[in-house]
Formats: structure tokens, C-alpha cells, sequence
């Protein structure tokens, strides 16, 4: 019986896409690099320090990671924040309430750094629901490193078979997978070019899930 969920959060709870991508576009137009859209796409799931690394070794970028990060945060802040038309994704907050009420345990396990993470959870009433947060900025390596679920299972104190998780991206998927975890994978529009083949279930709506489905998973 399925105890504990553990939720990512961009693109399964909020698309806050278009503002990162805002966000990542003026600081590459600042920095004069061109970064192809396979290769951005690459990038979902993993820490925003973890992408500047990368960008700094492929495109020999003079500024240190720490500053482009806090670069690409004060973007992100600022676009956010004046970003009225930004909702919670269709159906997850109704998915969110039912597995609460019904006494699941849910934890956030998200590559977003603790402030942007914070951020959404106060503007959207979320902190209430959720035991636990853990953020990708706390560990070495992003997803598809499964140090992340790993840590946000310890945490929840469940075993790993009475765990799940939600996912929309292919590195997220992969990280639940190395974990040893149950994935339903969130394949919906705001999705781009993300590979689901390795979760457990594939859904597009919500609405496909509830309390009862989940609980009964692996029975």
C-alpha cells in the first residue's frame, strides 16, 4: 500500500516554464552564447547550478557558477513577480487535497532552489500539505541522480516500496527509477521532448488519479 508520494514541482504542481525560460534567455543574451533548444530541453530536471556548470565547461564562460546563479535567481524573481496569469497546474491541487485529507504523506522533491520553491508555496498556499521539502540545490548531482528521492524517502520515514513518484521530465524519471521507486509520469502539453519510458504509468489530466489509485498501487 502506497504511503507516501513525493512530488517534483515544475511542470507537476506549477508550470513555471515560460518564466524560466525567460529568465535563462535574457542572462544567454547577456552572455552572448547560443543554446539550442535540444539543449535546453536537456536541461529540465536539473539544478540551476548544475546547468551553469555545464554552460561555464561548454561555453568557457569567465564568470564563476555561484554568480550566474544568482544571476539567473534575481531574473527569475523578477519576472515572477510581476507574472499575473500563473496558476497551479490543472486538477493537482483537487489531487493534492484528496491524498491529504485521506492521510497520505506527501513530500516535495524538487531540482528548484529553496527560495524559488518557497516563493511558489507561499503565493499558492502549499506549505500546509506537504511534511517535507527537499531541494536539488542541497545535493552534488541533479536528477537522474536518485539522491534526491533517496533522501525525500528517508525523510518521510517510508519504505521505499510504499513510495512513489510524479514526474514530467525524463531525468526525473530516471532518478526514481534508480531509487528503486514506483513513477507515474505526468506526460502533459507544457512537456517537451521528455521520454516516459522508463516510469511505471504514464498519464496526461489529474484526473486519471485519486486517493483510492494510488494507494491501491503495488497491491
Amino acid at each position: 500500500m502506497i504511503q507516501t508520494v513525493l512530488f517534483d514541482m515544475d511542470g507537476v504542481i506549477v508550470d513555471t516554464e515560460p518564466v524560466h525560460h525567460y529568465a535563462y534567455n535574457q542572462q544567454f543574451k547577456q552572455l552572448n552564447i547560443e543554446v539550442t533548444p535540444e539543449m535546453y530541453a536537456s536541461f529540465t530536471g536539473n539544478s540551476t547550478k548544475n546547468i551553469f556548470e555545464r554552460l561555464k565547461a561548454e561555453f568557457h564562460l569567465e564568470q564563476d557558477v555561484a554568480t550566474l546563479v544568482a544571476t539567473k535567481r534575481d531574473l527569475f524573481n523578477d519576472a515572477f513577480d510581476k507574472k499575473e496569469d500563473l496558476f497551479l497546474l490543472e486538477g493537482v491541487e483537487d489531487l493534492i487535497k484528496d491524498l491529504y485529507h485521506n492521510g497520505m504523506q506527501l513530500v516535495l522533491a524538487s531540482s528548484s532552489a529553496h527560495v524559488t520553491i518557497n516563493r511558489i508555496f507561499n503565493r499558492f498556499g502549499l506549505h500546509q500539505y506537504f511534511s517535507h521539502i527537499v531541494s536539488g540545490e542541497d545535493f552534488p548531482k541533479s536528477k537522474p541522480d536518485p539522491a534526491i528521492f533517496q533522501h525525500a524517502a528517508f525523510l518521510s520515514k517510508t519504505p521505499i516500496e510504499n513510495c512513489i513518484v510524479i514526474e514530467d521530465s525524463t531525468n526525473g524519471v530516471m532518478a526514481a527509477k534508480a531509487a528503486g521507486i514506483y513513477c507515474i509520469g505526468y506526460d502533459s502539453f507544457h512537456s517537451k521532448m521528455q521520454d516516459y519510458s522508463l516510469a511505471d504509468m504514464v498519464i496526461t489530466d489529474f484526473k486519471e488519479l485519486s486517493y483510492e489509485k494510488i494507494r491501491d498501487i503495488n497491491s
